[in-house]
């Protein structure tokens, strides 16, 4: 004789009509555990209503678990949707790669940030979300456990080696792969933590306790932004470079360009003619012109001069683009030569000269402009030097 029909127990599911409508269970007044039975499947389902509107959840099969457990599997997943529900969350759930796509349009819709910020934090994204199995966590399913173990990958991941063309006449082995230094690892979780905060705040997921720990910086990481060479300290650094990374280090010291970019640069992007240098790949976009002084022109006509448009601006002594690892072996080992400080990299020369064109007295759009970012990042690195600067000028006034 068969038992009563009801989804609390395997004997009651067994009892009930293969159909395609839900058999609904009250939980709690307005809020129901529902199971679908076909003739070849189970799925789970969660219900609420708030007075307004009635809304509805796909829990799944939860056919990983003995069928005498899968009730109070479902029954404990409906609850924290309810829960979530409760508490303001979103009717709809997100992943972690939605959210990631959600900060970043919200980034192109701010006017202060824009393109230049999107793309870069879309990198992140590419390279260190996209394709990893956190991608497809729904944000209010998300453990500290989830979010550790993408922190641990991505800090075990190597960093990108350079690649070489076959015809490249540069025969010397490549580097072993480096580890990922711990202000690299700061910057990377940046994105995933900004993302989730977004997300948070918008109400798909009602706790930020997955990831508020696991998510936290490294401490005592000096940041690139805090070194800075003057003006004697850099010719000293280019003394001591070979002759093609000299040209290159010049070239970081006279233009307020990422290194990226400056080792992109061709000579078709060089207009002789209006003294203009056209910024065709960087992290802030393409198509910033930079207007050259007379002393930094003659520079670059110098290196544009006797190559064929395509060939790269500042080039290698074997005529090839530069590359990070090459340049960053040539800067540490100048360094070194020069007794400068040792956490001296290609990003202290950009940090460096921007600090110049602020303290000098051009305005921050100008800067942000021609260093392609944006005056809300020129304010929070660069802001206390005007502030400075106002004061200094202030102290003059006094009687």
């Amino acid at each position: 004789m068969g038992g009563k029909a009801t989804i609390t127990t395997v004997t009651g599911q067994a009892a009930l009509p293969a159909r395609s409508a839900i058999h609904w269970h009250k939980l709690h007044a307005g809020q129901h555990l529902g199971l679908r039975k076909t003739k070849t499947s189970q799925s789970w389902y969660a219900r609420a209503y708030d007075g307004e509107q009635q809304v509805r959840k796909s829990l799944g099969a939860f056919d990983h678990l003995p069928p005498n457990e899968r009730f109070s599997a479902a029954s404990k997943e409906a609850e924290q949707w309810f829960k979530h529900l409760d508490a303001g969350g979103a009717l709809r759930g997100i992943t972690v790669l939605e959210a990631c796509e959600r900060y970043i349009q919200a980034l192109r819709d701010d006017p202060e940030k824009g393109d230049a910020s999107a793309d870069a934090e879309a990198g992140y994204v590419r390279r260190f979300i996209a394709k990893d199995k956190i991608a497809d966590v729904f944000v209010d399913k998300l453990l500290k456990a989830h979010v550790q173990d993408w922190r641990r990958r991505m800090e075990r991941k190597p960093v990108a080696q350079p690649k070489r063309g076959k015809r490249c006449r540069n025969k010397e082995p490549l580097p072993q792969p480096r580890k990922r230094k711990p202000v690299s690892v700061n910057r990377n979780m940046v994105t995933l933590r900004a993302a989730l905060n977004l997300a948070k705040a918008d109400g798909f997921v009602t706790s930020d306790l997955a990831w508020a720990q696991a998510l936290k910086p490294i401490k005592g990481v000096a940041n690139q932004r805090q070194l800075y060479l003057d003006r004697k300290q850099r010719k000293a650094l280019i003394a001591a470079l070979p002759d093609d990374a000299a040209r290159f280090v010049r070239g970081l010291c006279e233009l307020p360009l990422r290194p990226g970019a400056l080792a992109a640069l061709t000579v078709a992007e060089y207009d002789a003619r209006h003294k203009l240098l056209c910024i065709g790949h960087d992290k802030a976009g393409e198509g910033r012109y930079i207007p050259l002084p007379p002393a930094t022109a003659k520079f670059i006509a110098d290196e544009a001069r006797g190559k064929l448009p395509a060939a790269p601006l500042f080039a290698r002594w074997d005529g090839a683009a530069w590359l990070k690892d090459a340049w960053m072996k040539a800067i540490r080992e100048a360094v070194a030569a020069a007794d400068l400080p040792p956490t001296t990299t290609a990003y202290t020369l950009r940090h460096s000269i921007i600090t110049d064109l602020v303290t000098g007295g051009l305005d921050l759009h100008t800067v942000a402009k021609v260093s392609g970012t944006s005056v809300a990042m020129i304010e929070k690195y660069y802001g206390k030097l005007r502030q400075d600067i106002a004061r200094d000028a202030l102290a003059t006034l006094a009687l």
